[in-house]
């Protein structure tokens, strides 16, 4: 039969054995599982601790799919037990006088034993003996990290208050999870949010499960995979290049295209805004360039984009055009035109942009971002292009001085963009940087204060 096993550590796990087994030996199954001796083990069953050791668990009256509550006494600790025969009573036996309560302060009325609890648990709320401890331990420091990376972050910030914050915090939710899971175990077996919670509960434990059988026998899943980057020259100009099957056209970074001297190139009749992972804007289009890979020399048309972290990305449609295959096997990049191999680069020799390797797994924070790159694309996909091309007869080359940062501002994009991000049009915050020479901290106090006008 199976028997679920739940203790006051939020650990949860199902045991499949027999009815006969007797109480000593389903304890010596609980000590594998949790790591607590098996002396030291007590299990409560239907609010009634268990104690004759010598009868099964059957006549104990636990039956198929019953749950019961496994508590640790420790013989040193704050908590202790005398058991007596069992025909006193379940509970003669047994001295609370020195069980705590979770989230009670500790009584030292009855001296001794109680004294020490209560200093024992004094030093262990204490925040900062918690973190000297994992300060002096650098490997549990390192399975902080892993395991609750928001208390480990707290404790790199070296202030005690943002440290003991977080603990407290994050204890509050344990007690409360504690005391949630104690009423689900007492709950009537027909309650529908009892029975919604035990669901969950047993969810996350598979995923836990999931994740750990993950881990010991595929750990390379949870590595970091190297992008695709190859060496090329545009117009003379050595250029790091991503190889992306996924992407419809071959792209440029506008300040890639500045540095290789092709930005004079660029049509803006072929503007507009680029979707994929957020939005930006496409400043026009570059019709015929020679991309130099290895000895070859293929000819292709760039897409140029604003704000492009990376500099260079070769799309699908020059990879179909050359009939390109990506050969993982060899680590190559095979042009099937020419024959022509190259080799993607190490690790060590990828850009900066390519080594960010983290992953915001929030859908709310991804869309808010999405959103907010849209409305940026299109106020800037409203701004005149930088080229010296004209259409419909208005000069583009004569840019709105209320909308561009000149040369003698004494501000950069950064700034701008930071004050925009607040909710304030570009021409807003370009005109309060000026006027008060650059200072960011005047310039906020003023768009505030003026925003509040009625």
């Amino acid at each position: 039969m199976k028997v679920t096993v739940s203790t006051l550590s939020d650990e949860l796990f199902v045991l499949d054995v027999s009815e006969d087994l007797e109480l000593e030996n389903f304890k010596a199954f609980c000590e594998v599982e949790s790591g607590f001796p098996a002396p030291e083990i007590v299990i409560v069953h239907n609010g009634r601790p268990l104690v004759d050791n010598k009868k099964s668990i059957k006549k104990h009256g636990i039956r198929d799919g019953d749950v019961v509550i496994l508590q640790h006494m420790s013989s040193t600790g704050s908590s202790h037990t005398n058991f007596t025969s069992p025909d006193q009573g379940p509970l003669s036996g047994m001295d609370f006088s020195a069980i705590q309560v979770p989230g009670a302060a500790p009584s030292t009325s009855r001296g001794g034993n109680r004294s020490n609890a209560a200093q024992h648990w004094n030093r262990v709320d204490d925040p900062a003996h918690v973190r000297d401890l994992f300060l002096a331990n650098p490997d549990q420091l390192a399975l902080l990290k892993q395991n609750n990376p928001l208390l480990a972050d707290a404790l790199a910030t070296g202030r005690l208050e943002d440290f003991a914050a977080m603990l407290r915090q994050q204890m509050a939710e344990r007690e409360r999870r504690q005391e949630q899971r104690l009423r689900m175990m007492n709950a009537h077996p027909f309650d529908t949010e009892a029975q919604r919670m035990i669901a969950e509960e047993i969810r996350q434990k598979n995923i836990e499960a999931n994740m750990e059988a993950a881990m010991e026998y595929n750990p390379e899943t949870f590595g970091t995979v190297v992008m695709l980057y190859i060496n090329c020259k545009v117009n003379g100009y050595q250029v790091k290049a991503f190889v992306d099957s996924g992407a419809q056209t071959t792209i440029m970074s506008a300040a890639c295209a500045e540095r290789v001297n092709i930005m004079r190139l660029v049509d803006t009749r072929w503007s507009g805004l680029a979707k994929g992972v957020g939005v930006q804007r496409i400043l026009g289009r570059i019709h015929m360039v020679q991309v130099q890979i290895e000895s070859d020399f293929l000819t292709t048309s760039f897409s140029v984009l604003k704000e492009q972290p990376m500099d260079m990305l070769l799309g699908l449609d020059m990879l179909k055009r050359h009939q390109c295959s990506i050969d993982l096997k060899k680590n190559v990049l095979r042009i099937g035109t020419t024959g022509t191999e190259t080799q993607f680069l190490a690790e060590q020799d990828l850009p900066d942009c390519a080594r960010l390797s983290s992953i915001n797994s929030d859908d709310d924070i991804a869309r808010e971002v999405e959103e907010r790159d849209m409305q940026q694309a299109i106020r800037d996909s409203r701004l005149p292009s930088p080229s010296g091309a004209t259409t419909s007869g208005i000069n583009i080359n004569r840019l709105d001085p209320a909308l561009t940062i000149l040369p003698s501002d004494k501000f950069g994009e950064t700034e701008v963009k930071e004050l925009v991000s607040l909710g304030f049009t570009r021409e807003q915050v370009i005109a309060e940087l000026r006027h008060f020479n650059g200072d960011k901290k005047q310039a906020i106090a003023a768009l505030f204060a003026k925003s509040l006008k009625f």
